[in-house]
């Protein structure tokens, strides 16, 4: 017997009239469920979860939990007051004797149990939170990015817990391969409305690509409709004294329905740009090792890097990652050995921090400041490689609105601080990139584009980075340090180097991104062709009415199926209907498509 569902919300709004997030969206968890919720940065991904946690409340809707039900929430800022150690924290929801079932999970998450909150880091404050939910083994799991700030170690046991767990559960991820083992079906968010797909994420993105691509057909359709509509509405006058009502009608109701739908979201316009080229040999590092005190953060290590290298250092948290990569771009001496670095290298840097993001100013000035700009009234523009743009445009094109200009960084989501560090260092040319933990927060479109610029790119790049997919698309080789002052170099991705070390085999890697040829939209492309013949002209004379007549029958039989007890009452009758509305449906689509095809034959024709 089905069980019934762990939690449901109905008819769920949040916000009023073109800015709402979300109108009338309905979704429902049962017991063991396996979801992933996707969409774009700004899509309201992580202010759902939190309508399903129960700590945001929808201006309109409902939402029912089944009593009784224990529901555990990862939060972005746990709150820790009250609690001595990251332990105690984690263990909270527990009596004394299951304890050890936080211990374990904290183990598997190398969170330092003993740790005060108030000393440790956001990262390790958020896997003790992350602890805290799988210690306690809700019925269902709500997870806001959990592989942000775990290593792959702790990716790969989060990905083993989960996958034997009884919970249902709910995943925001960016990580591909996470959500691809994990999920059994995807919840899309998208333009408010939250469509359920019955497939894991592995599946997902084909289903995704092809149903945008079908609406784009049905929107191009839907225009020619409109134009020529619109060109019969002004013809008409001259060619009869009265308009046909109904067609003028129709006009009004084909650009009513276009003005409403909402254009899918756009892709950030980024760009990379090498320009000077530098030497052929980029980085040269010999014999180089580090000491923090008496520990060993790098035995003796040499590499060559050369030009149009894409480098990944991978590792687990804490083994010197950042520290190898400051060594080999110049910010951090070595205690031994020596670094050369290249002639003209010019360096573009994105940090895991986002130092180079000021909280406290705008993000217009974040991306005017430093630049050479001339007289106060180019105050507006900034430089973008070599060329002034207006700081607005720039900024739309990465995918903010006009509004967020002048507001403050520190109003900006995790997703958008990342959108913006990427829009300051590609406003400049560079040719070494150094790129650490570059995809934290970055919604799996932009990730897309972010390894095709790098497959593009004709500059050398380092990276830090725990995202195996991106780094098996991207990377040419890694740098590998085990966490006891070794580093090793291996050719190829994350699943070469695992190869390599017979730690499994390199499994159905993705392909590494190529140049795209720009798409020829052939429907654009007008019909070239001889004049409509008799037979054609007159059929093209006798179809408005015939799609009159089968719109008009089309709202009777709606009309007539829309009654609620009409499938109770009269089944025969119901089937009935309804198999005569289908064919009404395709008969008026056809009798659409062919008189586009006339229309457009005649127009090109000069008839």
């Amino acid at each position: 017997m089905a069980q019934p569902p762990i939690l449901t919300l109905d008819g769920v709004t949040l916000g009023f009239g073109p800015n709402a997030l979300f109108t009338d969206l309905s979704l429902s968890v049962s017991p063991g469920e396996r979801l992933c919720l996707v969409g774009r940065n700004g899509a309201g991904k992580s202010t759902l979860l939190k309508i399903v946690a129960g700590l945001v409340e929808p201006d309109a809707g409902t939402r029912f939990a089944r009593p009784g039900a224990a529901i555990a929430y990862l939060p972005q800022e746990p709150d820790f007051a009250g609690y001595a150690t990251l332990g105690d924290f984690a263990a909270a929801d527990l009596p004394a004797q299951e304890r050890w079932r936080a211990e374990m999970a904290m183990d598997g998450l190398q969170v330092k149990a003993e740790a005060p909150p108030e000393t440790a880091s956001g990262g390790e404050r958020r896997r003790a939170a992350l602890a805290r939910c799988l210690a306690g083994e809700p019925d269902l799991l709500l997870l806001d990015e959990p592989t942000n700030h775990l290593d792959i170690a702790c990716i790969e046991y989060l990905e083993e817990t989960l996958a034997a767990a009884q919970s249902a559960y709910i995943l925001i991820s960016h990580d591909r391969r996470f959500l691809s083992r994990l999920s059994r079906a995807t919840l899309w968010l998208d333009r408010g409305e939250c469509r359920r797909v019955s497939r894991g994420f592995e599946g997902f993105e084909d289903w995704r690509d092809k149903t945008l691509e079908e609406e784009r057909a049905a929107r191009h359709k839907l225009d020619r409709l409109i134009k020529a509509e619109a060109r019969w509405a002004v013809e008409g006058i001259s060619a009869r004294r009265t308009r046909n009502q109904g067609r003028v009608r129709r006009l009004a109701e084909l650009r009513e329905g276009r003005a409403a739908q909402i254009a899918e979201t756009g892709r950030a316009a980024m760009a990379l740009s090498a320009g000077a080229a530098s030497g052929k040999l980029v980085i040269e590092a010999v014999g180089i090792a580090k000491h923090f005190g008496e520990r060993t953060i790098l035995r003796p290590f040499s590499t060559r890097i050369g030009r149009g290298n894409r480098v990944a250092l991978v590792g687990p948290n804490g083994a010197g990652k950042t520290t190898l990569l400051n060594m080999l771009t110049g910010l951090l001496e070595p205690d031994e050995g020596r670094v050369r670095l290249g002639s003209n290298l010019v360096i573009a840097r994105f940090d895991q921090n986002r130092a180079a993001l000021d909280p406290e100013k705008s993000l217009w000035e974040t991306l005017t400041e430093g630049d050479l700009r001339g007289p106060k009234e180019r105050s507006d523009q900034v430089m973008v490689r070599g060329r002034p743009q207006h700081v607005v445009g720039y900024l739309k094109s990465f995918l903010f609105d006009e509004g967020q200009a002048r507001g403050p960084v520190s109003a900006l989501s995790g997703g958008e601080r990342a959108r913006l560090l990427l829009a300051k260092i590609m406003a400049r040319e560079s040719n070494l990139l150094v790129l650490d933990e570059p995809t934290n927060d970055l919604d799996i479109e932009t990730l897309d584009l972010l390894q095709e610029l790098l497959a593009d790119y004709e500059g050398t790049a380092l990276l830090v980075s725990h995202d195996r997919d991106f780094l098996d698309r991207v990377a040419t080789s890694v740098i590998a340090l085990e966490g006891d002052g070794a580093a090793v170099e291996y050719a190829g991705g994350w699943s070469d180097y695992r190869s390599q070390r017979g730690e499994g085999p390199a499994a159905a890697k993705p392909e590494k991104p190529a140049p795209k040829a720009e798409p020829r939209h052939v429907a654009a492309e007008k019909p070239a062709g001889k004049k409509l013949g008799f037979k054609e002209t007159h059929r093209l004379s006798v179809l408005p009415a015939e799609m009159e007549r089968l719109s008009a029958e089309i709202a009777k039989l709606e009309d007539f199926l829309a009654d609620p007890q009409l499938f109770s009452r009269e089944p025969k009758k119901f089937a009935k209907a309804t198999e005569a509305l289908a064919e009404r449906r395709a008969a008026l689509e056809a009798a659409e498509e062919e008189w586009l095809e006339l229309e457009e034959r005649r127009e090109a024709a000069g008839g």
